[in-house]
């Protein structure tokens, strides 16, 4: 961006800020603070909060924080609606339709737990502007809780494999990835052009996403612009997110298939990238795959010692894939074990909920909302909420109990009547299978 001398600001695109938030109590000054604190010109400049909050509370609370900012001279607007329908998606399409959103270039959106640093807009606007054919600026996210515990410290591993082996990747190779929900910069134009915001599904970023980019728009992903964000500390809060995750593409995937195929904006090729690499491989295949390979169909071979399972499918691929996994954070290394055990505990979750998105289930809608904890704790910025203290039996996760339980049998005949060494393995499993069962996971 040069200034020019005359024409002064106006030089500068329009820019909205949009943050989504639901009684985000311990966040959401973070976030709003970040949104403000931008270094773009004032006049140029639009924070809408899309405040969808219930608690009374909260709600004044952000009305006191954006009244703050808009004194300090910030165009800031708090927008709530009479009711939650569409959930996320529901409201970001609600706060397209106010008059002064006609007014902006570029929409650039962050969750209530993100914080972005003040040159993020010098940083990724430039793109859009220089670059008529993209339409999404996708950031990197950056972890401020990653060293809270193990579960926040394999959250970090499988999340950075994917912003390099899926994001960075398919900008590099097809300028498409799927959006990431936050960190992004929309040209919004691109996202008229597409339909906008549609609520059918949980994962309305992606569904945004694979509607511009068959629209033959392109993405760019900006590996060295790090936004600063929130990984779920608790595991229940963790399980929900990854059955949204899960359930949402599997969903959408059984509502867009023909409508790719249909499409005759792009090539053949990225349509078969799309539905064969982006979707079916690594939405749904890989989430079967890894729960009734590993949790299910190698532990019951012990029964079975006629079987021969061949080794690539039980050390070479996957050792390949924690390798590949370990280097996208070297300082983690040592945790590839740990992380391989409890990615197929999860995959439990993840395949639980393909199912549910692509039968349609009952729960295919279900959204609740990621807890976030902030800086709230150590900082004591802001009231605390008496959290209810849970008894031992409250903590119990039937499912993975009978995972775990199911495993270790399948240990023990094998240490008592096999030939190979798959207990070892086996043991492990099944110990991580329990110990998540007993709620033992996460802060």
């Amino acid at each position: 961006m040069q200034e020019d001398m005359e024409l002064g600001n106006q030089n500068f695109p329009m820019v909205l800020v949009q943050i989504p938030m639901y009684n985000e109590r311990e966040v959401f000054q973070l976030s709003i603070g970040a949104a403000c604190r931008l270094i773009w010109p004032l006049d140029r400049l639009i924070v809408q909060v899309l405040d969808d909050s219930t608690d009374p509370t909260i709600m004044e609370m952000v009305n006191i924080e954006c009244g703050k900012w808009a004194t300090k001279g910030i165009n800031i607007k708090c927008e709530r609606r009479d009711n939650r329908n569409g959930y996320k998606a529901g409201a970001l399409k609600q706060g397209m339709r106010h008059s002064y959103v006609k007014t902006c270039t570029y929409i650039a959106i962050f969750d209530a737990d993100f914080q972005p640093e003040p040159d993020y807009l010098q940083r990724t606007v430039p793109f859009l502007i220089h670059n008529s054919e993209l339409a999404l600026v996708q950031a990197r996210w950056k972890f401020v809780n990653a060293k809270k515990c193990l579960m926040t410290r394999m959250q970090e591993m499988s999340l950075n494999y994917h912003f390099t082996a899926e994001q960075e990747s398919g900008s590099t190779r097809h300028a498409f990835f799927g959006f990431n929900g936050t960190a992004g910069v929309w040209r919004l134009a691109a996202m008229e052009e597409a339909g906008g915001w549609k609520d059918r599904t949980t994962v309305e970023d992606m569904d945004l996403a694979v509607r511009v980019g068959l629209h033959g728009w392109k993405f760019v992903f900006v590996n060295d612009v790090a936004v600063k964000s929130e990984l779920p500390s608790q595991f229940k809060a963790f399980r929900f997110q990854q059955h949204r995750w899960s359930c949402g593409p599997a969903n959408l995937f059984r509502k867009m298939t023909m409508e790719i195929i249909r499409n005759k904006r792009v090539t053949i090729w990225k349509k078969l990238y799309v539905i064969y690499s982006f979707f079916f491989v690594r939405k749904i295949i890989v989430h079967f795959f890894t729960f009734f390979f590993y949790c299910f169909i190698l532990p019951m071979s012990v029964f079975f010692p006629e079987v021969n399972i061949p080794t690539w499918s039980t050390v070479y691929f996957p050792f390949m894939i924690t390798l590949f996994n370990a280097i996208a954070t070297p300082r983690s290394f040592y945790l590839v074990i740990f992380w391989v055990l409890f990615e197929n505990v999860m995959a439990m979750h993840r395949t639980k909920g393909t199912f549910i998105g692509l039968l349609e289930g009952g729960r295919v809608n279900e959204w609740v909302v990621t807890e976030k904890l902030g800086d709230a704790l150590e900082t004591k910025l802001l009231p605390q909420v008496r959290k209810p203290r849970y008894g031992f039996l409250d903590r119990i996760n039937s499912k993975e109990m009978m995972v775990g339980i199911y495993i270790l049998c399948c240990a023990s005949y094998n240490l008592v009547f096999g030939k190979t060494l798959l207990y070892i393995y086996l043991y492990m499993q099944a110990l991580a299978f329990i110990i998540a069962g007993i709620g033992f996971v996460g802060t």
